[in-house]
């Protein structure tokens, strides 16, 4: 498939398994080892062989159609990624020494997450892709590992468990959003990759508590929330106004 086809939303390209193995075989490369790397490339918000729109925007709007559920990904991705690099940099963590090596490990999915989407994003729908997202984290203590009763600011724990909730309900409410099904079966793997990160995270905060019930409805289902919902929430991590109003449209 031509790196160059821009595809209408009723003939969307069959995806992407040589993408991500492209994206798979380079994030390894990037990313493995390297989390000073990953911290420049997360924080920065993308790779030197692919352009970015400049952040300089204060209102970021996603589009219409295919193009704006996947920017929509994009936005969440490029957070989780620049807050886990920021985690896995720190010079003295607080984080116990059997968790360090972990969260190293949840930076370079999120950066594989962010980059893959980006590139889609990128070969199929060019021009669209929303600007380079500024984190602001400032509602997080990077020297604590969880918060303490009398914080007002998250610990990593807390911090790594808002953005894992927020993703999986953010990619569930999505997933209906999609004008065709080719990035369904995509989403859905980073979706289960979300949720174990979830899982992981929550177990640290509270051992045996991945399995409880916070986050889903009477049924045992995770929650989906809507985009709007999601950046009600999200905008607390990001300097431009998140504008949702036509993702999915």
């Amino acid at each position: 498939m031509s790196d160059t086809l821009r595809p209408t939303d009723s003939q969307r390209p069959q995806p992407v398994q040589p993408l991500l193995a492209r994206i798979k075989r380079r994030s390894f490369f990037m990313y493995a080892g390297a989390t000073a790397g990953a911290t420049a490339l997360a924080l920065a918000g993308c790779s030197k062989d692919e352009t970015t729109p400049s952040s300089a925007a204060t209102n970021v709007s996603f589009g219409t159609g295919d193009a704006s559920v996947l920017n929509y990904a994009y936005a969440l991705e490029q957070l989780e990624a620049a807050f886990y690099a920021k985690v896995a940099a720190l010079t003295t963590s607080p984080l116990l020494a059997a968790e360090v090596p972990y969260f190293a490990k949840l930076a370079t999915h999120e950066a594989i997450h962010r980059d893959f989407l980006r590139t889609a994003i990128n070969r199929d729908f060019g021009g669209t892709i929303i600007p380079d997202l500024t984190p602001k984290f400032d509602s997080i203590d990077f020297t604590k590992r969880v918060k303490a009763a009398t914080d007002t600011k998250l610990g990593i724990l807390d911090a790594a468990k808002a953005f894992e909730d927020l993703g999986v309900a953010a990619y569930n409410g999505a997933a209906k959003l999609f004008k065709g099904s080719v990035y369904l079966g995509i989403a859905g793997q980073i979706v289960s990759v979300e949720a174990r990160h979830a899982a992981y995270v929550r177990d640290l905060i509270t051992p045996g508590s991945f399995a409880t019930n916070e986050g889903t409805d009477v049924l045992g289902f995770d929650r989906q929330l809507t985009p709007t919902a999601v950046f009600a929430i999200a905008q607390t991590f990001v300097e431009q106004k998140l504008d949702a109003s036509t993702i999915g449209q």
